[in-house]
């Protein structure tokens, strides 16, 4: 019985222990690593270097939007293949809403010069159209994720792609360039990881949310309706997939068809390296944030070290494998144990 008491504790202490920390000291060991590279073969300092933290945070503030929506997705044990596709179609439209008159040939000539308010409507509500579409195939036709999100993902680069025959949209006026000035989206992120930790954590959403994805049929049979929680997490990502595309095209003062590529499978890279499961039921947006810095850390420590892009994305195919494989061991350990 002692044996037991003691084994018991020992599980209790590790269950105990916050399964993000895990993620922070690899955070902590990967810019430990880069010092000791930059050091040895550039013969400066990664990390005493306000610019490039700046940098980090900024190019990885935008995906880790879309990591936030991709979260909760994943939670539920789906997948979002179409925020990268998501952000390019909305970027385009949003941005012709947001032209200036003087600008040179605006989308729409009768519609220049509008309140910030219209382009920022226009960017959430085609978001989350999208993902209403993604929720409501999921939930009600039985389609499987990966292949409904794969349907709009093509759907979607496609409108991107027609919207203007393929030409940029650019000439934003000046009250939407401020959206994505500065540190603003750093604090756009913030703002959304708060909000949907918290809602996670302490709401009904988030209950229903992680008990969706541990076991969909236990959760139907205890009174959630599933299909209108499926559909409600999926019209959040999308919806945060378009405030992403408004603060891109914000930041880059330009809106092109060929914007988020990609963007879909950084941001379940953050999330898994965070910790989330891909079998559903496990994660939290801290583990995507500090997921969100890993991934900058690691980009911006190959770009650091002069490694060339080409070989960046090798690498980049690498970790997201990786952290998959790691996701599944990690499953098979807990399910021994069980």
């Amino acid at each position: 019985m002692a044996g037991t008491t003691i084994g018991g504790a020992h599980v209790a202490a590790k269950r105990a222990h916050p399964a993000e920390m895990n993620v922070f000291l690899g955070l902590l060991a990967i810019i430990l690593l880069f010092e000791v590279l930059g050091w040895i073969f550039i013969g400066q300092s990664f990390f005493l270097n306000p610019q490039r933290l700046r940098i980090i945070i900024l190019q990885v503030s935008i995906v880790g939007i879309i990591a936030i929506g991709v979260t909760q997705v994943i939670i539920t044990g789906g997948i979002d293949l179409s925020a990268g596709s998501v952000v390019g179609a909305t970027a385009m439209v949003t941005m012709s809403f947001a032209q200036i008159s003087t600008g040179a040939s605006p989308v729409y000539p009768s519609l220049t010069d509008l309140p910030v308010i219209v382009p920022i409507v226009v960017a959430v509500g085609m978001g989350a159209a999208a993902g209403t579409v993604n929720g409501c195939l999921i939930a009600y036709t039985k389609i499987p994720p990966f292949i409904a999100t794969l349907g709009m993902m093509v759907a979607a680069r496609g409108v991107a792609k027609w919207y203007t025959n393929g030409k940029p949209v650019s000439f934003p006026i000046e009250s939407y360039t401020v959206i994505g000035a500065g540190w603003n989206p750093v604090i756009i992120f913030a703002v959304i990881a708060v909000l949907f930790h918290l809602a996670l954590k302490y709401t009904l959403y988030g209950k229903h949310t992680y008990a969706i994805g541990s076991n969909t049929e236990a959760a139907r049979v205890s009174g959630i309706k599933v299909e209108r929680h499926l559909v409600l997490v999926y019209a959040i990502a999308g919806m945060l997939a378009g405030i992403a595309a408004m603060v891109l095209s914000s930041k880059n003062l330009t809106a092109q068809a060929g914007m988020g590529v990609m963007y879909e499978l950084d941001a379940i890279a953050m999330a898994v390296i965070g910790g989330t499961s891909l079998s559903g039921g496990r994660g939290s947006i801290i583990g995507t944030a500090l997921g969100m810095l890993i991934f900058g850390v690691i980009i911006s420590g190959f770009t650091f070290l002069r490694i060339d892009a080409y070989y960046q994305e090798m690498i980049k195919g690498v970790i997201i494998v990786t952290a998959v494989a790691t996701d599944v061991a990690r499953q098979r350990r807990r399910a021994k144990a069980v």
